[in-house]
């Protein structure tokens, strides 16, 4: 545990970039041997990859990802976690279950979900009482949450969701000067007790997830009640993937996982400030989940957060990367586009927009090409028609018109 004067949780934040890279892709052989060695449902993933081998991120890029929409397709089959877990079921500690349904194991390892980290960043100390608002019930929320609390010293009271009037008579007793939950949960129970007079000046720090967190509110929190909140981003699978701090100048990524951002629908890198899907690798050894999809869209920040910790900032959350559509009755997918784009080596970022017209649904694909091209628009068009089963235009661009906002697929018609 950290001491309570340390600007940072601890030296793992600030240690150099290259320090960093090189402690994650020398661990990157191990992480996958464990994974082929101990979680039995891996084997599909990592079937053509030999660990040795996987010791640079470009080596990492070749592993296949793995999708959501897959991991429940596998865990339909194969309960509850579709043999991805390295630690046997009669050893974790609980299992949740998130819409989907998708189902989450949570070892016995302290912190098992990293919070403590985030929660340090945000100004929680030893000490602090900590009224934790997310849910309980089946979803990790709750458990996430708590078990960072509670790595940091910090008692809890299991708020979880609802019961609005309890939870304001709970806070005006107990006088918690932390919270945790949604930002607007946080605004509803603080606009709720005011209005009724109650005492709710207790709360000096706050870490909200599962919205948007606007720096509008962050600043309406500050000045009106004195509440400095930040924000963190993670997911039930995963848990924290990267938190805000002080700086407030995109969130840091955690030590325990490691990030990329690939074109939406491929597993390929995007350049640095491109935005795409947020891929994960975590270093769990009861649950190693390699280049795992979130179905996120976001950017790798250029630069090192004015806060001093060295880590890659994520620009925070832009969007969903699963942009399929029906179009004329057949699904099209961003893996399609790309696919498309891919026998093209003259182009560079796509779009397909979708639209109708006369009641007729209509697509075209907009390339960003360096020059016209000889036939290169037909080719591309006959590309698109052999892909998705379906005729579309093809539109050439400039290179960068197109916006940098991790969209595939623009589906302008009214639903």
């Amino acid at each position: 545990m950290p001491d309570d004067d340390d600007l940072f949780y601890d030296s793992l934040e600030v240690r150099a970039m290259e320090d960093r890279d090189h402690a994650a892709v020398t661990a990157l052989p191990g992480l996958l041997r464990h994974a082929l060695e101990n979680a039995p449902g891996m084997a599909g993933q990592l079937s053509r990859i030999d660990p040795d081998r996987i010791t640079s991120f470009a080596a990492l890029a070749e592993v296949p990802v793995l999708r959501k929409s897959y991991l429940i397709e596998l865990q339909r089959t194969a309960p509850p976690f579709a043999g991805l877990n390295a630690t046997p079921l009669a050893q974790i500690a609980k299992v949740f279950a998130s819409p989907g349904p998708i189902f989450e194991p949570e070892g016995t390892r302290p912190d098992y979900w990293r919070f403590a980290r985030a929660m340090y960043a945000a100004g929680f100390r030893a000490g602090d009482l900590v009224h934790n608002t997310f849910a309980y019930h089946l979803t990790p929320g709750g458990s996430m949450m708590e078990n960072g609390a509670r790595a940091l010293g910090c008692p809890v009271i299991p708020a979880g969701t609802g019961q609005t009037d309890l939870q304001l008579q709970v806070i005006g007793r107990l006088r918690p000067s932390a919270f945790a939950g949604t930002p607007s949960f946080l605004r509803a129970l603080l606009e709720r007790g005011r209005s009724e007079g109650l005492r709710i000046d207790c709360f000096r720090h706050a870490l909200v997830s599962g919205e948007a967190f606007p720096q509008a509110l962050a600043d309406e929190l500050s000045t009106e009640f004195g509440i400095d909140a930040y924000q963190c981003y993670a997911t039930s699978d995963i848990g924290l993937i990267a938190y805000e701090t002080p700086a407030r100048e995109g969130l840091v990524i955690d030590e325990g996982v490691l990030v990329e951002v690939v074109r939406p629908g491929t597993g390929s890198p995007a350049a640095l400030g491109e935005v795409g899907e947020v891929v994960v690798t975590t270093f769990n050894p009861d649950y190693p989940l390699i280049r795992f999809a979130t179905g996120d869209l976001s950017a790798i920040m250029p630069g090192q957060s004015p806060c001093g910790r060295t880590n890659r900032r994520l620009r925070g959350w832009l969007g969903r990367a699963d942009q399929s559509t029906k179009v004329k009755g057949m699904f099209v997918h961003p893996s399609q586009v790309a696919a498309v784009a891919g026998r093209h080596r003259e182009i560079g970022r796509t779009r397909l927009v979708v639209e109708r017209h006369d009641n007729r649904d209509e697509m075209t694909l907009f390339c960003e090409a360096d020059g016209p091209g000889d036939g290169l628009a037909a080719a591309i068009a006959q590309s698109l028609q052999a892909v998705t089963g379906l005729r579309g235009r093809v539109t050439l661009v400039g290179a960068g018109e197109l916006a940098n906002d991790g969209k595939v697929i623009d589906d302008r018609r009214e639903h």
